[in-house]
């Protein structure tokens, strides 16, 4: 039987099995601690916002402990997850390992440096670890589905995006022209900058209304930015939507399971792969060290 590379540290049973609560989904402990930390992510996240009502203001000691529990919960996870992995530092420095300890480090920051208190906002970068969460049924496929399309659509959308930036540069500059030397419109467009903004703002059909051109050329010039606005925000949906139902069709990730690698702490493995099919170490440790203690102890 396989067993995992010997230049590797093997860690216990109990170990193993902690990794496939904390970093799984395919198991019924490991679902329920992934709804547990949906839960405790939302929690900590709406209390940080009544923080700020000024309503709540009498229920402000309550809340900050509120958060100190929920600070201490997820201490305790990050904690926990650098514990079970085999490679702790490829851990901390990934995406999910870097938010973890942001999500972390602003409410003892403040405790020990009082005067920081603005550094609280960075608490609501929790809620970017939902994404974590999403490996959970069938959600992964879906998941999958939408990265892959996003990645096979991001050169269009590279040239799109420059295509954007020249038209509102343009547009920018020729509605500055128009109305800045003209004496009834000249109080908005005081700069090219400004007018590329009053551009990207039109284009967008967000339409503030802080600058609007006033003179007759000006405001036919809106109209058509306007009327192209309709066309363009048009182009990036579709680009993406094709790809999407290209994804679909091929059912790109209808086999997949949540396994993630605890050497290289990378998923999108199959549901019947016992090896990562990055790194080649074996998936399931937890399991693995299970059979070898029973099939030890029936030897006799």
């Amino acid at each position: 039987m396989a067993s995992s590379s010997p230049k590797h540290k093997e860690f216990s049973p109990f170990r193993e099995n902690l990794y496939e609560i904390i970093f799984e989904a395919d198991t019924p402990l490991g679902k329920l601690f992934d709804i547990v930390l949906l839960l405790a992510i939302l929690g900590s996240v709406i209390a940080i916002m009544l923080e700020t009502v000024p309503n709540f203001e009498k229920y402000k000691g309550i809340l900050h402990a509120i958060e100190w529990i929920f600070t201490i919960f997820f201490t305790l996870e990050y904690i926990i997850r650098i514990y079970t992995v085999h490679s702790p530092k490829k851990y901390i420095t990934s995406f999910f390992g870097v938010i973890d300890l942001i999500s972390i480090l602003p409410t003892y920051i403040s405790f020990i440096l009082p005067g920081t208190t603005a550094l609280m906002a960075f608490k609501a970068i929790r809620l970017l670890r939902v994404f974590r969460i999403f490996k959970l049924g069938n959600l992964l496929f879906e998941g999958q589905v939408i990265m892959k399309a996003l990645k096979e659509s991001r050169d269009k959308i590279l040239v799109f995006m420059f295509f954007i930036v020249v038209m509102v540069t343009i547009f920018g500059s020729v509605i500055y022209f128009i109305e800045h030397n003209s004496p009834i419109g000249h109080e908005g467009f005081t700069s090219i900058p400004k007018s590329v903004y009053w551009a990207i703002v039109t284009l967008s059909t967000v339409g503030y209304g802080d600058i609007s051109p006033n003179t007759p050329l000006g405001q036919f010039l809106s109209s058509i930015l306007m009327i192209l606005a309709y066309a363009v925000i048009a182009v990036p949906t579709g680009i993406v939507t094709a790809e999407f139902s290209k994804g679909k069709k091929r059912k790109i990730a209808q086999n997949y399971s949540s396994q993630v690698c605890s050497f290289c702490l990378k998923d999108g493995h199959d549901r019947d792969a016992d090896f990562c099919k990055f790194c080649g170490e074996h998936l399931h440790l937890a399991q693995l060290s299970g059979e070898q203690k029973k099939n030890g102890g029936n030897k006799r």
